[in-house]
């Protein structure tokens, strides 16, 4: 790679963007990046001349050389990049608050990336990450596309199997939040500590904890039947214990997403509450992403508000500047990313998208065999990675049928009949983005 590195940043006018930008700051010294193209739309270019703004000042104020681009040409941004960088959401927010209020009407978890509210922002996103991929084929050949838009394993899945784009990372903040968690938890740093993560996205299992080479698993699980307070719990999902006899009998240390799966009618009822109380999530981000747009006006602003955690965004920066800093650099280090299988899980087929440790060298992530699911855990993962291959179908095609049998097969929808409910009404409220489906939707009369 050339000296000087080009990121371009794809949803640049998120609120997220000052992690990544202070992510940049700190390995400027190793990573040298010479110009961050923050791209967006026109629905976003308010958020955008926001954020950059704050950009700019951040790397003014460290003395570091970084050209802040802001603008809504993707073609241009993307020219020559080294590094593409996703972040987007498609319909924003009140999309998001759709996916999270429909599927409640039905006795149904609403969630943005689990369930049906997961389903449908993989079915507005894959056609746009898609077109992206086209872009950098043309325009950057070289590059690596990073991905944080969620849903960022089934997003991940789609490049691998819908484009031909091979240079495709997808990440997620979840397992490094869960070491340092275990870290605290076990008081000590967390370069002392080893997780063996096995799984998918948002549903990734810490499957063997090690401390100093010793595996240290059912301590840290006795630990955490005594007190959730561990820092493992994520903003975006409501804090609940989970019952120490079963946290036991499985073993492991699920991510939080896990709790929509394994505590079903607790969170379902939690979120009845929190609708009545202070509404979806997104609105209640909304809300959050109000109050830091206001902060990160200040002129005087020059550094990430500590008030961007309450975004969900938490080591964000690490992951994401991490990988880049490995791949660079040829560290091989060993991170937790979404990458093709390669046979590092033997019950998911070798071309999915798993979300296991790699070592991170110039050519990629190398995943590092775990072998097959425990038993306890194989077939909610199967059942999850047969979900998100059938959406990926649905989001593809705009077939109809495929789309009800994916909503059908995820295990958070009671059956069929609410299925075919929350899926047309979800297409009704959707359609403007899902173009895709606008034939099927005529022949069903919705």
């Amino acid at each position: 790679m050339k000296k000087g590195i080009k990121i371009a940043t794809i949803g640049g006018g998120s609120t997220y963007t000052p992690e990544l930008i202070e992510g940049f700051i700190k390995r400027y010294d190793e990573l040298p990046v010479s110009e961050i193209w923050l791209v967006d739309i026109e629905e976003g270019k308010h958020k955008l001349e926001i954020v950059s703004d704050l950009a700019k000042r951040m790397v003014e104020s460290a003395g570091v050389p970084i050209k802040i681009v802001p603008t809504l040409n993707r073609e241009e941004a993307l020219k020559d990049a080294d590094f593409v960088t996703t972040q987007f959401r498609v319909g924003l927010l009140p999309a998001r608050a759709l996916d999270e209020r429909i599927p409640l009407k039905y006795g149904t978890i609403g969630q943005e990336t689990n369930g049906p509210g997961g389903q449908f922002k993989g079915m507005r996103t894959i056609p746009v990450i898609l077109d992206i991929c086209k872009d950098i084929e043309r325009l950057c050949p070289d590059a690596w596309l990073i991905n944080f838009t969620n849903p960022a394993g089934m997003i991940t899945e789609a490049v691998l199997r819908y484009s031909n784009i091979k240079k495709v990372v997808g990440l997620c903040n979840g397992p490094i939040g869960i070491q340092k968690g275990i870290a605290n938890l076990l008081n000590v740093t967390s370069d002392q500590v080893y997780v063996e993560f096995t799984g998918l996205n948002h549903m990734v299992f810490a499957k063997k904890i090690y401390l100093d080479g010793k595996d240290v698993t059912a301590e840290v699980i006795k630990k955490m039947t005594v007190s959730e307070k561990d820092g493992m719990s994520l903003k975006n999902i409501q804090e609940v214990e989970w019952e120490p006899e079963f946290l036991q009998a499985l073993g492991m240390i699920p991510i939080g997403y896990l709790h929509y799966y394994y505590q079903t009618s607790k969170l379902l009822q939690e979120q009845y509450e929190s609708l009545k109380n202070e509404g979806t999530r997104a609105e209640v981000v909304q809300r959050v992403e109000d109050e830091l747009l206001e902060l990160y006006k200040d002129s005087h602003l020059v550094v990430k508000p500590k008030q961007l955690e309450e975004r969900g965004g938490a080591y964000y920066s690490e992951a994401a500047c991490n990988l880049i800093n490995s791949i660079y650099n040829d560290k091989r280090d060993i991170q937790t990313v979404n990458t093709r299988n390669n046979g590092a899980i033997l019950d998911i087929d070798k071309d999915s998208a798993v979300e296991v440790n790699c070592v991170i060298t110039k050519q990629g992530p190398l995943p590092i065999t775990t072998g097959e699911l425990p038993l306890q855990i194989k077939g909610l993962v199967q059942q999850i990675k047969t979900f998100e291959r059938l959406t990926c179908e649905a989001a593809i095609t705009g077939d109809y049928q495929k789309a009800l049998l994916a909503m059908t097969v995820n295990p958070l929808v009671p059956s069929d009949i609410e299925a075919k409910k929350i899926l047309d009404e979800m297409l009704e409220a959707h359609a403007r983005h899902l173009p895709q489906f606008e034939d099927a939707l005529k022949k069903v009369g919705v």
